[in-house]
């Protein structure tokens, strides 16, 4: 008995720590195996974090006060940060009323689902998979055309964005084919893949971490790796902690970054 637990832990100590692989991003189904409506773990992480959105913001709404109580003096801060420092700043207040749902949703449908990398019990962001990011890129450049067309028509939208005014004319023929690339796909590709990638590589530091001091501190027979363990530990607490802060700024630079793409397709921006 003391050499087959002696071998299993041999092994364990040789065999280091259960880091992330892809497979921790592409889970298995869940819930409706074999049916269009099929569920993995982050597709079920999302479907409770929008509920959870919708419901913390329907309560509030339900019980607002003319003289606002601290949570939802709070959610009034949050709606105003949006309002006034992403959409009027860019766009301005005449122009920007009608973008103020759309930003507003995209921040904080981002920010939610940002957020719940660090959530015990989910620790896996909503948007660390390509597909939600490209969703709000894609709804993005759908409100980019929008704009366009209905400002400037889609002749004179087409006109202005492939061919811009100063240019000599045999210079169209590298740079038309270039601007349409950055119309259709450079634009909303640079908007995912800026999201995807930086919750991806924060979800990986923190699993690393995290994986590294269950090794050092656990599983390892040699207890001269415990403090080794303990200096990922705290490594671990500090990329958490840096997690939350990428979480809200990558929500604030994908919001910023909708409102500016948008305000371009007016006139007053060519």
């Amino acid at each position: 008995m003391v050499g087959v637990a002696g071998m299993n832990m041999l092994v364990a100590a040789h065999s280091g720590p259960d880091l992330p692989t892809v497979d921790d991003f592409l889970p298995p189904e869940i819930l409706f195996q074999g049916t269009p409506f099929a569920i993995n773990r982050i597709i079920l992480i999302r479907i409770v974090a929008t509920l959870i959105m919708l419901l913390v913001l329907g309560i509030t709404a339900m019980r607002v006060k003319l003289i606002p109580g601290r949570w939802q003096a709070a959610i009034e801060w949050l709606l105003d940060f949006v309002r006034d420092n992403i959409v009027y700043q860019v766009m301005g207040k005449l122009r920007g009323q009608r973008y103020i749902p759309m930003i507003t949703t995209i921040f904080l449908t981002i920010l939610v689902f940002n957020l719940c990398g660090i959530i015990p019990g989910m620790n896996m962001a909503a948007t660390a998979t390509i597909t939600m990011p490209l969703v709000f890129a894609l709804w993005c450049l759908c409100q980019y055309w929008i704009a366009g067309i209905r400002e400037k028509g889609l002749g004179r939208f087409l006109k202005d964005e492939l061919f811009p005014k100063g240019v000599p004319i045999p210079i169209y023929i590298l740079l038309t084919p270039i601007q349409l690339l950055e119309l259709l796909i450079i634009r909303p590709v640079s908007l995912t893949i800026r999201l995807f990638a930086n919750m991806l590589s924060g979800h990986i530091m923190v699993a690393l971490c995290l994986a590294a001091t269950q090794w050092f501190m656990i599983d390892t027979a040699n207890k001269l790796w415990i403090p080794v363990g303990a200096m990922t530990f705290v490594a671990g607490f500090a990329m958490t902690l840096f997690e939350a802060f990428v979480a809200a700024l990558q929500a604030f630079i994908f919001a910023i970054l909708t409102t500016a793409y948008i305000n371009m397709s007016y006139p007053e921006s060519d």
